[in-house]
Formats: structure tokens, C-alpha cells, sequence
């Protein structure tokens, strides 16, 4: 049996960045005035922008983008293996790069499976974004769709 700690390992970290344990985090790069709460697992190829709060018990998948001043409530989910062939898809290349742009908001307990949501948008708690926002307002449900425009 081979046992690896969780921790801190090859991240670039901004400066006032506050991060609670224990969480996982590796290969990424937090943005300045960073917040990162306990249990959390971000992966190689992630950034999180200035200001951006990451909740409890979250999960950020490899090549996650999250822009300046987002929130991710507790619990969110993203995935970039979409399962297209009935199975984990081994091949990296073949995954989603996910782009959160700046000033979004993500309720507790979503989960994201969509390339892209735009600057300004607000997911709400448990919805599952299954196609990619473009276009700002508020979103809700499985699959998130559209309530209101902001």
C-alpha cells in the first residue's frame, strides 16, 4: 500500500490567500485575497481568481477556470469527464476545459458539466448546469435553466 497525504503541493499562491484544512490541492494557481474552505479538492491546471471564495466540500476537477470575485457555495461539483462512451475517459485531451467567468455566483450543492458560464450569472443551490451560459440571469434546476434575466 502506497499512502499519500493531502495538502498543498506545486500551487502558486496569491498574497492574503486564507485556506482552512484539511484540504487537497495541487498544480493550480489561487489568485490574491483568495478564500478556500475545509475539505476541499482543487486539481493540477485550476485557477481561481482575485477575491473568489471556494466553499466546504467542493470538488474542482483538472482544467477549471473560475474568474475574479466568484463565489462556489459548499459542496459544488464540477466534472470535465463526461462519461460520452459509457466509461471514464482516460485520455485528458478528450476532457472539458471549464470556464467560470468573473462575478459568479454557484449555490450549494450544483454541479457544473458545462464548458463555460458567463460573468455575472447566479446558479442556484443544487441545479446541474448540463449546457454552457451564455447569456447573464439567474438559473435553477436539473437541468439549470433559465428564470430570469439579469
Amino acid at each position: 500500500m502506497k499512502l499519500k497525504e493531502s495538502g498543498i503541493t506545486d500551487t502558486q499562491v496569491g498574497k492574503n490567500v486564507v485556506i482552512y484544512s484539511p484540504v487537497n490541492i495541487y498544480g493550480c494557481t489561487l489568485g490574491d485575497d483568495v478564500f478556500i474552505g475545509p475539505f476541499v479538492e482543487i486539481q493540477k491546471n485550476c485557477v481561481v481568481g482575485r477575491q473568489s471564495r471556494v466553499q466546504s466540500h467542493t470538488f474542482i476537477c483538472e482544467n477549471v477556470n473560475i474568474g475574479e470575485n466568484c463565489f462556489i457555495g459548499h459542496n459544488v461539483t464540477f466534472a470535465n469527464d463526461l462519461f460520452t462512451q459509457g466509461a471514464p475517459n482516460p485520455d485528458a485531451s478528450d476532457w472539458l476545459h471549464i470556464i467560470i467567468e468573473d462575478n459568479v455566483s454557484i449555490g450549494s450543492g450544483s454541479t457544473i458539466l458545462a464548458e463555460k458560464i458567463c460573468s455575472g450569472t447566479v446558479i442556484g443551490a443544487g441545479s446541474v448546469v448540463v449546457k454552457s451560459i451564455t447569456e447573464k440571469g439567474i438559473y435553477a434546476g436539473n437541468p439549470a435553466r433559465l428564470l430570469r434575466k439579469l
